[in-house]
């Protein structure tokens, strides 16, 4: 699942960290979701959407075939 979570956390000036104290997470678990290693939990996705000001729908995108 490919997500645009770099974009957006870019965009609003946070870094990794700053975006992962913020959903409760570490900066570790940020790196592997913007990295599309880990798919997140459907709380923290809602989470980070709503913190993005995004709906999951334009933050979480499926893969191209």
């Amino acid at each position: 699942m490919r997500n645009r979570i770099k974009e957006l956390r870019s965009k609003a000036g946070w870094t990794q960290e700053e975006l992962g104290a913020k959903a409760g997470v570490s900066r570790q678990t940020i790196i592997s979701i913007e990295g599309g290693r880990y798919d997140p939990s459907l709380s923290l996705a809602l989470k980070l959407a709503a913190l993005l000001g995004e709906n999951v729908e334009s933050l979480f995108l499926p893969e191209e075939e």
